[in-house]
């Protein structure tokens, strides 16, 4: 946030096949359709575990087309009798699995259903191909916001966060289940196709050019760009990390981009080693957007972010990207700690502390209801699960957290945190008992007054 050559079979009569399972294949069913979170029962699939994408792309801005295939590899987790992948919207032209023609149909807003000839026992891989044409239509959260393949004036702004990557290629849309990527966009000559990871080649045929990137680490779905237009492409390093920084020439000068250094070498000495193999940044004018999104490696801002914004999403490639949360309900893990982060980045740079950041905070009275409200461990549902609450008191919740246990036991809980689940995802539960054991602290009511009661803490 984001056809196939179709059996002799209808949809209506592949309905009836998937229902009835496949022949010869007793004793498999099907993957569940929906992966389980609360917020979102239709995200996600199960059955199986995607290990790489493999999304080749084409697009016209003048259309509005967006033409791909997608390989997808994966093993199946429980003897399969039906896969189902994630896709808003399109046209689907042919569904192979590996190599061989597969029944299909769509269910409901997103459900993209293939049958199984002959079932797949548990723990085999396979590599489901999906072809599909159409124009991509943005999709609108539970709080208003849009996501997905966002059209701009020259191409298009590509995020999605919580459930925008359906919106241009089938996925199963679980953060749990991450994957590694290769994504090669092919648009006219002039414009630049972003993803996430390292540029692999860029080449150019016919009055238009193909960018291929990949994303060698895993990488939660929603997390993947594919970000296309008129773009200043500045390609260096951060050490021995590639960095590629590309900026809208629209946009106004004052580029405090050249911050992403030094940005990303403190946060490196205060977390532990950058988790990925390519750092950057996209600067595009989307203002109708109205947000940033720190896509794996290279965080998507919707117009020059000032440096706070920049030190936000540059930190959540650790906090958010390689360590990510499980279940939804749990954002305050990335959007709590990345608000932080900007705190202790003023800190390190000689301006306001964190302490005194949370103290601006703290003195807004307790009637202030909407302020506290909803408590950042619990949003209470998906309309709120960006509320400044969420930012605010979570980032509060982790500097009292730092006065609770002291400067020494609090660093090594957040070092600790991101390299024992580097590459993982997490839940909230988690995150306490680390902080327990570590601190040698019963922080039960710490946690509880934080994170889960709606007034505005008073003691802890």
């Amino acid at each position: 946030m984001l056809s196939r050559r179709k059996s002799v079979l209808t949809a209506a009569s592949a309905l009836l096949f998937i229902s009835a399972g496949p022949a010869g294949a007793v004793g498999f069913t099907p993957g569940a359709p929906g992966g389980g979170d609360p917020y979102f029962p239709d995200a996600g699939n199960g059955g199986y575990d995607v290990s790489h994408y493999s999304l080749n792309l084409g697009y016209e801005p003048g259309s509005g087309q967006l033409t791909g295939r997608a390989d997808i590899t994966a093993t199946a987790t429980q003897d399969l009798s039906r896969v189902d992948l994630d896709l808003r919207g399109f046209t689907v032209s042919a569904v192979q699995v590996d190599g061989v023609a597969a029944g299909y149909a769509r269910s409901g807003t997103q459900e993209l259903v293939i049958t199984l000839r002959n079932g797949l026992r548990s723990g085999r891989a396979f590599t489901v191909s999906v072809t599909y044409a159409g124009e991509p239509h943005p999709i609108t959260d539970p709080d208003g916001s849009t996501e997905g393949w966002v059209p701009t004036e020259d191409g298009a702004f590509v995020v999605g966060e919580p459930q925008g990557s359906p919106g241009w290629y089938p996925v199963n849309d679980d953060p749990r289940d991450k994957a590694t990527f290769d994504v090669a966009v092919t648009v006219p000559e002039g414009l630049t196709a972003l993803s996430n990871g390292v540029l692999v080649s860029r080449t150019s045929s016919g009055g238009h050019t193909t960018w291929a990137w990949r994303e060698s680490d895993p990488m939660a779905p929603y997390l993947a760009t594919a970000t296309l237009g008129r773009f200043d492409l500045t390609v260096s390093a951060v050490g021995d990390i590639p960095s590629y920084v590309a900026v809208d020439p629209t946009l106004p000068a004052g580029n405090v981009l050249r911050k992403l250094p030094e940005i990303v070498q403190f946060y490196a000495s205060t977390y532990g080693p950058y988790p990925f193999d390519a750092v950057g940044a996209i600067a595009d004018d989307a203002p109708e957007v109205g947000y940033s999104l720190e896509t794996q490696t290279k965080p998507v801002f919707d117009r020059m972010p000032d440096e706070a914004t920049l030190a936000h999403e540059l930190s959540h490639q650790w906090l958010g990207d390689s360590v990510t949360l499980g279940r939804w309900r749990d954002i305050w893990l990335h959007e709590g700690f990345a608000t932080w982060s900007e705190w202790i980045w003023s800190e390190h740079s000689g301006r306001r502390s964190a302490q005194a950041s949370f103290d601006a905070l703290y003195n807004t009275p307790a009637s202030k209801t909407s302020f506290w409200t909803p408590p950042p461990g619990d949003p209470g549902d998906p309309a709120h699960l960006f509320d400044g609450t969420i930012y605010a008191r979570g980032a509060m919740t982790v500097q009292a957290l730092r006065q609770k246990v002291g400067d020494e036991a609090f660093f090594r809980i957040i070092r600790t945190w991101l390299a024992e689940n580097r590459h993982g995802t997490v839940t909230t539960a988690q995150f306490i008992a680390l902080a327990e054991r570590i601190s040698g602290t019963d922080l039960t009511h710490f946690f509880d007054v934080w994170l889960y009661q709606p007034q505005k803490p008073t003691s802890w």
